[in-house]
């Protein structure tokens, strides 16, 4: 039987460790700063290192990130702009996209940017994105005109907890079929 000898990790040992982790989780995931932070953070408390504080963990995870920032394997603006496209075209609301970028840590300026982005791109965003979102659930304009009555309150509440305002799903759901079906074919 071979005995397992206790190999002391030193600081330059778990920086190699660090960015090779960073490294595999930035390819498979494409993470915004504070996702990667978190989860190198995450994986060192998991596995105990001898002989190195958890200040010493988190000055080599920042080190890590500047130099993972500095070559361009992370850019936050790069994930709120990408995140932004992809969840108009689900059709999510803009306040559900700035609290989906809030929660995943992207600074206050890049959010905002993408915001009026968008805005600028379509002043009417949050509109065609509750039409989208209309479609997707069978509500509203997209329900029978018998039921359509009957199901008002609820397709309202449904629209709120996607984020939309009251006066943008008030004006989706008073759109009448034949509107409702030419805007889809415009979609």
């Amino acid at each position: 039987m071979i005995p397992i000898r206790n190999r002391k990790k030193t600081l330059k040992v778990t920086v190699e460790e660090m960015r090779n982790f960073a490294f595999a989780y930035v390819e498979k995931y494409a993470p915004s700063k504070q996702q990667l932070k978190t989860y190198l953070l995450k994986k060192y408390l998991k596995t105990s290192v001898p002989n190195v504080k958890k200040q010493d963990v988190t000055n080599l995870i920042d080190i890590v990130l500047s130099d993972l920032e500095k070559n361009r394997f992370i850019n936050d603006k790069f994930y709120s702009e990408s995140k932004a496209r992809s969840m108009i075209q689900r059709g999510n609301s803009i306040n559900k996209i700035r609290n989906y970028l809030v929660g995943k840590g992207i600074q206050d300026q890049y959010i905002k940017e993408t915001v009026n982005k968008i805005r600028d791109d379509n002043s009417d965003q949050d509109f065609y994105s509750a039409i989208k979102l209309c479609k997707k659930k069978r509500i509203g304009p997209a329900r029978t005109e018998d039921n359509r009555p009957l199901f008002y309150k609820k397709d309202i509440s449904l629209l709120a907890r996607n984020g939309f305002d009251f006066e943008t799903s008030r004006k989706v759901m008073d759109i009448d079929k034949d509107d409702y079906t030419k805007i889809i074919n415009l979609l």
